[in-house]
């Protein structure tokens, strides 16, 4: 197991890491406690109470953060005609058809998310299903659809994607230590309000289980769920 630093453990001094504090609470802390010389990503663990095991509890979708997540990803986009000026108008870092299929299956992966227009899913499966991976574009992540140049503007502009992991888990970023507090608070309960909203009608008892926010190289500080949840429904 690799030996904290000192830096570490003297963030792991800064706060009670048995407490649960409210979500404004937490992100204080994590700007508080960030210690790298680079802007660390802000990001959010949130188990929830289902069975990952189970196909119908698998929670996935996408949801608009409202102040970004100080990063752009890279977009790539597999269309045909006019719809790969349109995507390159979006924002798109590369877009085209068959030429960027075997662009990618040559080796090519400087991207972060792959959109893909439906009538481009045939080929895409033929051809790169095992390449992409998880990458693959998914209608229920929002990279399958008929807009791409919509789609790639929501990328641009904050869009994330969500995944429960084999634990039931979601990670996923929420800012960055620059942004303000208040700007990672309502980041946080625009994620927690998409969850909640996911929630799958066989998922039984509590559903939010646990919730923790960490900068990139610091410890996690715990957010009470409760709390978390009546912020999502003052929210709504």
């Amino acid at each position: 197991m690799p030996t904290k630093t000192k830096k570490y453990v003297d963030a792991c001094k800064q706060f009670d890491a048995n407490a649960l504090y409210s979500p404004e609470e937490a992100l204080e802390i994590v700007k508080k406690i960030a210690f790298a010389k680079f802007n660390e990503t802000v990001e959010a663990h949130i188990k929830l109470g289902i069975d990952p095991r189970k196909s119908d509890q698998t929670v996935r979708g996408t949801t608009v953060l409202p102040h970004g997540t100080g990063k752009t990803p890279r977009v790539i986009v597999f269309t045909k005609g006019d719809k790969i000026q349109q995507a390159e108008a979006a924002g798109a870092d590369e877009a085209g058809a068959e030429d960027l299929v075997a662009k990618v299956k040559g080796g090519w992966s400087e991207f972060d998310i792959a959109v893909a227009s439906p009538d481009m899913m045939g080929l895409l499966g033929k051809e790169l299903g095992r390449v992409l991976g998880p990458r693959m574009p998914n209608p229920k992540a929002g990279t399958v659809n008929p807009d791409v140049a919509r789609a790639v503007a929501e990328l641009k502009s904050g869009k994330v994607q969500y995944r429960t992991d084999k634990l039931g888990i979601v990670h996923s970023p929420i800012g960055k230590v620059s942004f303000e507090a208040d700007q990672l608070t309502q980041n946080l309960r625009t994620l927690m309000d998409a969850l909640v909203r996911a929630k799958p009608a066989t998922a039984k008892g509590t559903y939010i289980r646990s919730v923790y926010v960490t900068p990139t190289m610091g410890p996690a500080v715990r957010i009470d769920p409760a709390r978390a949840a009546v912020a999502v429904a003052a929210k709504q």
